[in-house]
């Protein structure tokens, strides 16, 4: 791919990676040990999803689509997913950063957790699987406000994934509360595209969202149900977002390997290029790479 022309570099904001580990033998090969497992989420009603993504697969699907450094983050809530992501981080200089997991019901255990962390250059924020856990309210716990406190204080930022429907207006009202925290908006929030009614509900608290200038958006994870994966079907949110955040404020993510349930890692960047082939020289730089590196604060490493 390369970008446009192959002069643009592109820094993929969005990527997982997990080992689920070896298992009993079956006749469909090793697979994840009975038990309690992480990464509990996932199962073989993923189908291709339900195996090891490590970091060799990952950079040489990377390298293939042109795409230079990516941002690794968390697909667990917890600690130990982090510790294998900064791991990998130390092994690898395309790791360009880290969005791992803390304790942010347990501000002590958070704290602690956040000086162990910040010892890697390439820890740059946290992430909590809201769109699993059962409570509506977790943005808002008065623990939860106290660790994002911390992780902002800390020059850190919090990624909210899935945030749609029961979260995003709580993320608002968190942009709004913390101002020194910079909000990463993963995958637009998922708006739910092929519901009319449901969309302006998102449409609303999106652009409530875009506001303050703490926040940020990443154009990711856009493999929706009932969606053509074409720039054509996924205009009208390119559009939203462009208007609602400017392309300083928006990033480009390929949700790798889940994005593979949809499309191929090279088409689906292939589709946000596609959306992206009416900004500017200055601008495409931005959604491809400069937001990213500003907002996590990104370096070149060697």
């Amino acid at each position: 791919m390369g970008g446009f022309g192959g002069c643009d570099r592109v820094i993929d904001s969005h990527l997982h990676l997990w080992e689920l580990g070896p298992g009993p033998e079956s006749d469909a090969g090793p697979g994840p040990a009975s038990g309690p497992r992480p990464y509990a989420w996932l199962g073989p009603q993923h189908g291709a999803l339900f195996r090891t993504h490590d970091e060799s697969e990952a950079w040489d699907t990377l390298d293939a689509a042109g795409v230079v450094g990516a941002v690794l983050v968390q697909a667990d809530d917890t600690v130990a997913d982090t510790e294998s992501m900064l791991a990998v981080a130390d092994r690898n200089s395309w790791v360009l950063g880290v969005v791992g997991w803390i304790s942010l019901e347990k501000p002590a255990e958070a704290e602690q957790e956040l000086q162990r962390f910040l010892r890697n250059p390439a820890f740059r924020g946290i992430r909590h699987l809201v769109h699993d856990d059962p409570r509506d309210d977790f943005l808002e716990l008065p623990a939860v406000r106290d660790s994002l406190r911390m992780v902002a204080a800390h020059g850190l930022v919090v990624d909210v994934p899935d945030a749609f429907p029961r979260h995003l207006g709580r993320t608002v009202q968190v942009a709004r509360d913390l101002p020194e925290l910079t909000v990463v908006l993963d995958h637009l929030g998922k708006p739910p595209l092929a519901d009319a009614a449901a969309m302006d509900l998102w449409r609303a608290d999106f652009r409530a969202l875009a506001e303050p200038p703490n926040t940020v958006a990443k154009v990711s994870g856009l493999h929706l149900p009932g969606i053509p994966f074409t720039a054509e079907a996924l205009r009208p949110l390119w559009d939203e977002a462009l208007d609602a955040f400017g392309p300083e404020r928006l990033m480009i993510g390929g949700d790798w390997p889940v994005c593979t349930l949809g499309a191929p890692y090279g088409r689906t960047m292939e589709v946000l290029l596609e959306l992206a082939a009416g900004l500017t020289k200055g601008e495409r730089q931005e959604f491809l790479e400069g937001t990213a590196v500003r907002t996590y604060g990104l370096q070149k490493r060697s």
